[in-house]
């Protein structure tokens, strides 16, 4: 029996090469490269409002779950904060809470989270960038109870600019009004009250630091 070889044709090759080129040409104007890469982005004062912006448009939801061992609370963020709410997102998409815990409880007054003694928080930190978000006050936006809002520094901080990992509930069921235009608030407890009231009454140091890790962790919901 008599075999044949078969030779391809080198206009064919080429007309091939032409095609798979013209194919990816489509497809990246289909779905183009995105403006960030989410694997290596490091967020700075210089670039985090159009990172934050961009990365808000490409993840739209306003609803995450806190777990902790005392139960679930339910959030539901501000579209009128949107660079504090795609921060959240951004954060609770990273893991980032997942090693930190309720650091500060003052019972009447607020419970405040996104901290820790763990050295892998403060490796998330560094990885993920040093920055500050500048406000986004709302007159709408109140501190009533069950507000969420964004921790800040206090001291040399005329802009009241936000500390982006570390955020606080109003736990006072009179509210906190004296701290409306002060701190930006970016969401409200939808479900999970008396989870708040039970981390408020726990014990604490001197320091307003639970005697006892509380522990959190976020999820997002749609």
């Amino acid at each position: 029996m008599a075999l044949f070889a078969c030779q391809n044709n080198p206009k064919d090759s080429i007309e091939n090469d032409r095609d798979q080129k013209n194919n990816r040409i489509e497809i990246e104007k289909i779905a183009p490269k995105p403006k960030y890469d989410l694997a290596t982005v490091v967020i700075t004062d210089e670039n985090l409002a159009d990172f934050l912006t961009w990365y808000g448009e490409q993840n739209p939801e306003t609803k995450v779950v806190i777990e902790t061992k005392f139960g679930n609370i339910e959030v539901e963020l501000n579209d009128e904060t949107p660079l504090h709410r795609a921060n959240f997102i951004y954060l609770t998409k990273k893991n980032y809470y997942n090693s930190t815990f309720f650091h500060r409880v003052v019972k009447n007054f607020v419970v405040q989270g996104g901290n820790s003694d763990e050295s892998l928080t403060r490796k998330d930190r560094k990885r993920i960038g040093s920055y500050l978000i500048p406000p986004e006050f709302n007159s709408n936006l109140k501190h009533n109870y069950g507000a969420l809002a964004a921790a800040r520094s206090w001291d040399d901080n005329p802009d009241k600019l936000s500390n982006p990992f570390e955020f606080y509930f109003v736990q006072n069921k009179k509210g906190e009004h004296h701290l409306d235009g002060e701190h930006t608030i970016f969401g409200k407890i939808t479900s999970g009250f008396d989870v708040l009231d039970e981390i408020a009454a726990q014990k604490t140091d001197k320091g307003d630091y639970p005697l006892f890790n509380i522990k959190m962790k976020i999820n997002v919901v749609q």
